[in-house]
């Protein structure tokens, strides 16, 4: 019976443990599957080491999965909020929409919604803002930044305005495809969310 007793105590305090803790939920396309590279490569492991190394307590889950767009992470995500239960969701998701020219609205309606998803569960949200490349025309690159500009502004919810700053388009920080960060880009993608990040853990 004592020894029934403890092993339940120790359940209970395990799991308060894990509540307190909380979860880093990750839903993005290949920028954060680390497609190209080792997964210990990517920014969303280098993130998990950093939280290691400074002693926070929380766990990381990367939901991202290559070619992924934010209409596919919009129908994910309710399962993703059920089963881990997070209490911070990082949402990088779009740039395979503009690449593919869709719909803005569709766009902005799908991110909303999963930012609306996410806060319902309980989770925090911190959005991290995608630019296009300017052959995309100046029209369309300026309405696909002000999607993640006027969501972050309505939402109030925490933002990157670009997270690929000082990668995208910059000598040995893109692989061959000139769509995709190289291994010595993801450090600096980590740093380009850290300082939003770290107020919300």
């Amino acid at each position: 019976m004592r020894a029934w007793l403890i092993s339940t105590a120790l359940a209970l305090l395990l799991c308060a443990q894990n509540a307190l803790a909380g979860t880093l939920l990750v839903v993005g396309d290949s920028i954060s599957a680390a497609f190209g590279l080792d997964t210990g490569q990517g920014w969303v492991a280098l993130l998990e080491e950093r939280l290691a190394e400074q002693d926070y307590p929380h766990q990381v889950v990367n939901a991202s999965i290559s070619g992924d767009t934010s209409s596919g992470g919009a129908a994910r995500l309710p399962a993703l909020l059920a089963e881990h239960r997070p209490s911070l969701v990082i949402i990088e998701l779009g740039g395979n929409d503009g690449l593919r020219g869709q719909p803005l609205a569709q766009l902005q309606q799908n991110l909303a919604r999963m930012i609306d998803d996410s806060r319902a569960s309980g989770a925090q949200v911190l959005l991290l803002g995608m630019l296009l490349p300017p052959n995309y025309g100046m029209r369309y690159t300026t309405a696909f930044a002000r999607v993640y500009e006027s969501l972050a502004h309505d939402k109030q919810v925490a933002f990157v305005p670009f997270f690929l700053e000082g990668v995208g388009g910059v000598p040995g920080m893109m692989q061959n495809d000139g769509i995709h960060p190289t291994a010595k880009a993801q450090p600096l993608m980590l740093e380009n969310l850290w300082p939003t990040l770290k107020p919300l853990l």
